[in-house]
């Protein structure tokens, strides 16, 4: 089975673009709520991952102290400047959901771009569990509580 029909789509899902300023991103993640959302260009082609740990340490690292930290000194910065390029790879709309596994051990999440790596939603580790749970219910020797 692919996983288009497990797909969240675009619209539904919580992301940047690229050229958005560090307020702008800031402000976005802390609205979706979520530790990390993925990001997208101009052309909503998938770009990476940016999480609120890689805001953290990549404002850090571009101040002395602590104290010369200010969003006046940091307006020069994108969300570009704080992707994790490579780092969350994304899977394409045909793929099968068993090759989702091993991805959602280290993520929340697996963005899903189409055949011209435009990003067109995410495949959450929840439903991708569920899928491998449902369908090892009729598995011998697991024992799986009833579905809620």
């Amino acid at each position: 089975m692919n996983i288009a029909s497990f797909l969240l789509p675009k619209s539904e899902v919580a992301y940047l673009r690229d050229d958005m300023t560090l307020r702008q991103g800031l402000e976005k993640l802390r609205r979706s709520g979520f530790g990390a959302i993925p990001v997208i260009d101009v052309e909503d082609r998938y770009v990476g991952v940016v999480s609120v740990g890689d805001f953290l340490w990549n404002i850090l690292a571009y101040n002395q102290s602590l104290e010369d930290i200010t969003l006046k000194n940091l307006e020069h910065m994108t969300v570009h400047d704080f992707i994790q390029s490579g780092k969350v790879k994304p899977a394409c709309i045909d793929t099968a959901m068993e090759n989702l596994l091993e991805r959602a051990k280290c993520q929340n999440f697996v963005p899903v771009i189409d055949d011209r790596n435009v990003f067109i939603g995410i495949v959450t580790r929840s439903d991708i569990i569920k899928y491998f749970v449902d369908k090892c219910r009729d598995c011998p020797g697991f024992d799986f509580p009833e579905k809620s």
